[in-house]
């Protein structure tokens, strides 16, 4: 892949350059460009791309500018990022200029504190002593011979102790859920019901925190609040309320006093561990286990910050603002900050209560399209998703559209991973295993000069068991199930962002099988992709096409035909929806308490 220049361009004149009315949303203030270039409202780190992703990007393929002063370029960090960081960033076929996370910042922050070492030393004590205990454990059951009669116990054991540990270790709990190259399967499904519901921090406690906020006291903002929280988790809490000055109903997400500092030692403790793991992690996934822990922990520090998240809502508002499916709600950002988010409420019903949705009139195959289509469009089109859209997260809304809330986890996918994850697809329909597993090694998966002559017959026999059984057969989780296996077998390792992709497609299409038992998830996606590959005038994507309608140097015409006939599909669902704005989607909760403010 040829880059041709790196730059960054203030917004005024970022608007200037491209076109205003169609922007493909990227988090993380980054922007990989090649044929659509997008609106941005902040400096963006924009990389040219003048050639298709056909070969692998090297670090060499990316230039970047040298420090200026000048009216329309902005000086990059000052932070030399790690090796492993420029890893990422050539694995994502981006720059990051301004980071939330790297290491040598999180050593800074910790070490300058007051008290570091003492706090420090105890925590890190704690830490390798209850981790020592529960490894030791395992070490006697391998020892004793009984280490796969009492998987289950330990593993219910490895999720109380990841809760005990705290915040950190929850959400890197969540994350190895998803993680089948680090931990084996059975770890993996009970790691998957780890839920981060902490108890709330006081009222007082909370409500200061809005007030220091915002700057104001709380009852000059709101006329009521609920007396109780709507949810609490380990690094935040939600009200209900009622802003005083229009009467409109929010939601107020607050974080937990002293969350901050917590995080910065944990992760500051994870990586000085890891620096010790590399050896293994080298041979067992063929990267650094530093690797690993960067990825999680600039994860991490964007879910702390709630201006980044307010960020992340105005994307998906502005990605979504043609679609009448999709509802995002509306974010005050007069009124949040770091530590405070103020949106629109959201009252919907939740999508794993199938009885209430058919009580509420809506059409459940309808309402399932719909969520298919928006998450197709986040994965494919924006290259912005919603990374963790479990049923707390996606509400069905009385007049059939989807809302998703809880904007701190989203995950990006440049033009670049698009495009491959696009050639994964079709070389996957052409049966060209060995290109599959070249396009594992371009995404991150595989270490750059891994012989995958042992992976493809692996990938072969996955893919034609899968999709042997047809359309009607398919599903993502017996497919995951084998893949799970694969990566547990050899040096693979999941991408963070890809994770997120994996997990989102499990739970949406977890979410589908609640509702209707025989969905099927491909007989909506198939027609969306069709459609794209056969209307999109990308010029990557009209190459794709020309892979899928040629096989050896024969025109396939009936894939062609087959091509229509899906996209012909996927225009009649669309047209047939039957959408109406005129049922109303919000009410109050009646069971619960809110403080008025007189």
């Amino acid at each position: 892949m040829e880059l041709c220049t790196a730059c960054i361009w203030t917004s005024a004149q970022w608007s200037q350059t491209v076109n205003p009315n169609r922007r493909a949303s990227y988090h993380g203030f980054v922007r990989s460009i090649s044929t659509s270039p997008q609106r941005r409202r902040r400096s963006t780190l924009c990389v040219m791309n003048a050639a298709t992703t056909s070969a692998p990007v090297s670090s060499q393929s990316v230039t970047h500018l040298p420090r200026s002063n000048g009216p329309g370029l902005k000086s990059i960090s000052s932070n030399k990022p790690s090796s492993a960081m420029e890893q990422l960033d050539i694995e994502r076929g981006v720059c990051i200029p301004f980071r939330k996370y790297t290491p040598e910042m999180v050593r800074k922050k910790v070490l300058d504190s007051r008290g570091s070492i003492l706090s420090l030393a105890s925590r890190g004590v704690e830490i390798i002593w209850k981790l020592g205990f529960y490894w030791s454990s395992l070490m006697y059951d391998f020892l004793v011979g009984r280490d796969e009669e009492i998987v289950p116990y330990r593993a219910r054991q490895l999720r109380n102790l990841l809760c005990d540990l705290g915040p950190s270790f929850i959400k890197a709990g969540q994350v190895l859920a998803n993680r089948p190259d680090i931990i084996r399967e059975d770890y993996m499904n009970e790691l998957c019901i780890l839920q981060d519901d902490v108890p709330p921090v006081p009222n007082q406690v909370a409500f200061s925190i809005i007030e220091e906020e915002l700057g104001q006291p709380l009852e000059r903002l709101f006329s009521k609040i609920s007396s109780e929280t709507i949810a609490a988790a380990s690094l935040g809490q939600v009200y209900r309320a009622t802003l005083r000055e229009t009467g409109e109903d929010v939601a107020i997400k607050v974080q937990r006093p002293g969350i901050e500092p917590i995080i910065y030692r944990d992760l500051f403790l994870f990586r000085t561990l890891a620096s010790f793991l590399n050896g293994i992690s080298l041979q067992k996934l063929g990267c650094n286990a530093e690797l690993i822990v960067d990825e999680f922990g600039e994860k991490l520090l964007e879910e702390l910050d709630y201006t980044l998240e307010a960020t992340n809502i105005e994307d998906f508002l502005e990605n979504f603002k043609d679609d009448p499916t999709v509802k995002i709600p509306q974010v005050y950002k007069q009124l949040s900050g770091s530590r405070v988010l103020v949106m629109e409420w959201i009252d919907g019903i939740r999508c794993t209560d199938p009885q209430a949705i058919k009580e509420a009139g809506i059409d459940v195959e309808g309402f399932l399209t719909v969520g298919v289509s928006a998450a197709l469009r986040q994965l494919l089109e924006f290259g912005l998703f919603h990374g963790d859209p479990h049923p707390g997260n996606i509400f069905a809304m009385r007049d059939g559209r989807i809302a998703y809330v809880d904007f701190g986890n989203v995950a990006v996918l440049s033009q670049q991973n698009k495009q491959i994850l696009i050639d994964a697809v079709v070389h996957a329909v052409n049966e060209d295993y060995a290109e599959m597993a070249n396009d594992f090694t371009r995404l991150g998966f595989l270490a750059r000069g891994t012989d995958v002559a042992p992976i493809i017959p692996a990938l072969e026999a996955i893919w034609q068991n899968s999709a042997g059984k047809g359309l009607a057969d398919f599903n993502f989780r017996s497919v995951t199930g084998k893949f799970n296996q694969l990566v547990y077998n050899y040096p693979i390792r999941i991408p963070e962002r890809f994770s997120l992709v994996i997990r989102s497609l499990l739970t949406q299409e977890g979410i589908c099988f609640t509702l209707k038992p025989d969905f099927k998830f491909l007989e909506v996606a198939y027609p969306y992709v069709a459609k794209r590959l056969l209307t999109d005038p990308n010029p990557a994507l009209r190459e794709r096409l020309i892979q899928v309608l040629f096989k050896d140097g024969a025109f396939q015409w009936k894939r062609l035909e087959n091509l229509i006939v899906l996209a012909k599909e996927n225009v009649s669902k669309g047209n047939n929806k039957g959408w109406s704005t005129d049922v109303p989607y919000r009410c109050w909760d009646q069971e619960t308490t809110y403080t008025g403010f007189q």
